[in-house]
């Protein structure tokens, strides 16, 4: 007859799942441990010669060379509107709202999450996730950079994060001062 191993009185097999089951039973009487590392998700962009980042939740899709129809208007960043979904959205070049010259037709569009207007700009560099506490605060006494209210280390260099909201704000105040009876 084969031996059996027994371990305080009880087969092997039968004592390793009365441990699991009270590490199991055990782990919903603990308190729940929340991760403390919180990460951001950033998509890293460029506009004309300047890289950015641009925080994922702000971000409602990302999308590649998709046809953009000029319409008429005052305002020289807007590029035009394009179909998304079933929807028509106006399309805005970064480059030209960061103030700095309009190159060639960018390729890459984000839809912001908080508004449906796309902006336009030249290149993805690629998804960078990161500990929030990596991320910092610019200087508030950047005028070179608006629309940059913090900064991200990426290898050697930092790359500033654009805040969508205020872009936004930007292009509502834009379109208003463009057209001032339109609204009313």
């Amino acid at each position: 007859m084969s031996e059996i191993a027994v371990t305080d009185g009880l087969p092997r097999a039968a004592a390793r799942a009365a441990v699991l089951r009270a590490a199991f039973d055990r782990s919903f009487a603990e308190p729940s441990r929340l991760d403390m590392n919180l990460m951001e998700d950033l998509l890293m962009v460029r506009a004309g010669d300047d890289v950015f980042a641009i925080r994922l939740s702000d971000i409602a899709g990302l999308y590649a060379d998709k046809k953009i129809t000029r319409v008429p208007g005052g305002d020289p960043a807007l590029l035009g509107i394009a179909g998304f979904r079933g929807t028509i959205q106006p399309v805005y070049g970064l480059t030209t709202l960061l103030g700095r010259p309009a190159e060639a037709a960018p390729r890459w569009l984000v839809i912001a999450a908080a508004a449906p207007i796309a902006l336009a700009f030249d290149g993805f560099d690629g998804h960078l996730r990161v500990a929030s506490e990596t991320i910092r605060p610019t200087d508030a006494s950047a005028k070179e950079l608006p629309f940059a209210r913090d900064f991200v280390p990426v290898q050697q260099f930092v790359r500033p994060i654009l805040h969508l909201p205020s872009i936004l704000d930007a292009i509502r105040t834009q379109r208003q001062t463009v057209a001032p009876g339109e609204n009313q």
